[in-house]
């Protein structure tokens, strides 16, 4: 199986604050969105761009994937943002307000023309009605290699903007936005991360949206306070149990005797080939979180 990336954790942090950025290197967050757009008022946005990309330059962040989330194209400030992060060669570029198959392959380009390296990633913010509309063609441009798209972010704040929904408890009201980008997201092969919640100091209610989003097949969350790191880590993590079991379905499968069975009893369980191949991943990605603590 190809290597895994942990995404659990996904932390904003704003562009335009010298001391989020250098404490950023401390957190046990898997990935850094080091935001210029949401985060930075207008008249910041400038030496916030000079700020972030010195940041990404000079390193130091780990094993903590980095990600700048840029300005749109239609700003004033999104051309030199996609510019200056192109030339800081970041893990990933974020691109806000994606629409259409076209705002994925053009910024590819714009940033190949731009420099930037091989490995620079693109992420791609579902936040509009005409997004869900468009995800599964959105989405399927990761099936060209130039396009470089990774991820999916879930903007549920505008999404409910845009919509007029109501969050309330228990997301009634996003699950079909949400389920709809999981499905595209699986079905060309990105990663995907659950929206914010705001109310950072509800635990409870954070923890209940972070397994929510788990039990959607969210590959993690996005965060906007340091607090809510340690729990989605815990949510966004298989359990001790979990692995255990899944070490053992592939153990079983893997044996000569089984090579042709489609299905086998496990434990006093019935598991099929394909809960053999969810096992495999399942160990992936608790090895990836090991290996990166």
């Amino acid at each position: 199986m190809t290597s895994l990336r942990p995404r659990r954790s996904v932390l904003y942090m704003p562009g335009s604050n010298a001391r989020a950025l250098e404490k950023a290197k401390t957190l046990a967050a898997d990935a850094l969105i080091l935001d210029l757009e949401d985060a930075v008022a207008p008249d910041a946005k400038e030496a916030a761009r000079d700020q972030v990309m010195a940041a990404v330059k000079a390193g130091g962040f780990g094993r903590r994937e980095v990600v700048i989330r840029v300005n749109g194209t239609h700003t004033p400030w999104g051309k030199a943002d996609l510019a200056a992060a192109a030339a800081a060669g970041p893990d990933a570029i974020l691109i806000p307000k994606v629409s259409t198959p076209g705002d994925i392959t053009l910024t590819a380009k714009a940033i190949r023309d731009f420099g930037a390296p091989e490995h620079t990633r693109l992420w791609a913010m579902m936040e509009t009605p005409t997004a869900i509309l468009n995800a599964d063609s959105i989405v399927r441009t990761a099936l060209d290699p130039a396009a470089r798209l990774s991820v999916l972010v879930m903007g549920t704040n505008d999404i409910a903007k845009e919509t007029r929904a109501r969050l309330t408890k228990g997301r009634l009201s996003m699950l079909a936005y949400l389920s709809i980008c999981v499905a595209a997201a699986r079905a060309h092969g990105v990663d995907i991360v659950d929206g914010v919640y705001n109310d950072f100091s509800d635990e409870a209610g954070f923890r209940a949206e972070c397994e929510q989003g788990r039990d959607l097949g969210m590959d993690g969350k996005t965060l906007i306070h340091p607090k809510q790191v340690e729990i989605c880590n815990e949510v966004f993590a298989p359990a001790e149990a979990e692995i255990a079991f899944a070490r053992r379905v592939i153990e079983i499968f893997d044996l000569p005797e089984n090579q042709s069975k489609g299905a086998l009893q496990v434990d006093g369980k019935m598991v099929e080939r394909l809960h053999a191949d969810m096992a495999r991943r399942t160990v992936a990605i608790a090895e990836a979180i090991s290996a990166q603590t």
